[in-house]
Order: structure tokens, then C-alpha cells, then sequence
């Protein structure tokens, strides 16, 4: 390959992790044609972007970028693909279901500006709340005294009602 193509797969690549919040490294290797079509399928409804890319213009790609990461630096070994997402834990929630057949494996993320190396945090990694879903835990816990209040004073209300009712009657 041409010094100049490596370069644009470079820049291509760095321009691509710029433009996602979130990425996950990812060994797809072991997977055939059929599943790996529908990996990117089941990529593609989900908003991830799926790239396979060589471990050394990977690693030129993040030095060219600001900030350190160089802690992703051991999990570029073998064959890698990234999966791009603005959504923090869509790429886990895909390789967790596709998991059960031994592969895709998560080498590491970057996920909400930290890292995190190896299989095991894929758990932690499903878990994670997206910033909609946070938006909305804060709107509920907001809303519940409110919601409270009216309606303890609509059945205050009620109440109210009965007794005079029942007076009136008398």
C-alpha cells in the first residue's frame, strides 16, 4: 500500500472517531460471511458504525488526535473492528447478544471519555445509561414530589366534597 492511501485511511479514520462520542474495539475475525452480514445489518438499525481496520493506522489515527490514548495501545493485537456510537451502550448491548456464539469479543472501549480494557467490562458497559436516559431519571425523580402533592390535594379535594355532600344530605 502507498504512503498516500495509508495516509487518507489515517485521516479517515481519526476524522470518524472525532465525529462519534463512543468506540469499541472488537475482534470479529472468527465470524463467517453470513454472520458477520448480519452483524452489520443488526450495526446499521442500530446507529453503530462498524469498521475493520489494521491495529498500526488504528494507532497512528489516535496519535493524531488530541487527548491520550494510549491505554488502548494493548488491546491492538490481532484482527480489530470498531464500532462507533453516539449511544454509550449500544455497541455492548450488540456484542453481548451476538456473545452467546463465542464472538464478537470486546478488546476495549473508550465510553463516556474513559477506558475500559478487556472482556470483562462488558457488563459494566451494558449497563451504562445513555445521556436520554439520564435526562429522563432526572425529569421522574423532578416530577415525583410534584406529582404528590397534586395528588394528595386532588383527594383532599374528594374528601371534602364527601363530607359536605354528606352534610348537605342531613
Amino acid at each position: 500500500m502507498r504512503k498516500e492511501d495509508k495516509l487518507t485511511i489515517i485521516e479517515n479514520i481519526a476524522a470518524t472517531i472525532k465525529s462519534y462520542d463512543h468506540f469499541y474495539l472488537t475482534d470479529i475475525a472468527s465470524l463467517n460471511s453470513t454472520k458477520t452480514s448480519e452483524l452489520r445489518r443488526e450495526c446499521a438499525k442500530q446507529e453503530i458504525k462498524l469498521m475493520v481496520v489494521k491495529n498500526t493506522l488504528l494507532q497512528k489515527a489516535l496519535d493524531s488526535l488530541e487527548g491520550d490514548y494510549t491505554e488502548l495501545n494493548k488491546a491492538m493485537v490481532g484482527n480489530t473492528a470498531i464500532m462507533f456510537s453516539n449511544t454509550a451502550n449500544a455497541p455492548a448491548k450488540l456484542i453481548a447478544k451476538y456473545k452467546k456464539e463465542g464472538i464478537p469479543s470486546l478488546k476495549a472501549a473508550y465510553v463516556q471519555e474513559g477506558f475500559y480494557i478487556g472482556a470483562e467490562n462488558l457488563k459494566a458497559l451494558e449497563t451504562i445509561k445513555s445521556k436520554n436516559e439520564l435526562i429522563g431519571d432526572v425529569i421522574s425523580a423532578l416530577q415525583s414530589p410534584a406529582k404528590n402533592v397534586i395528588s394528595a390535594l386532588q383527594s383532599g379535594g374528594n374528601t371534602i366534597h364527601g363530607v359536605l355532600e354528606t352534610l348537605s344530605k342531613r
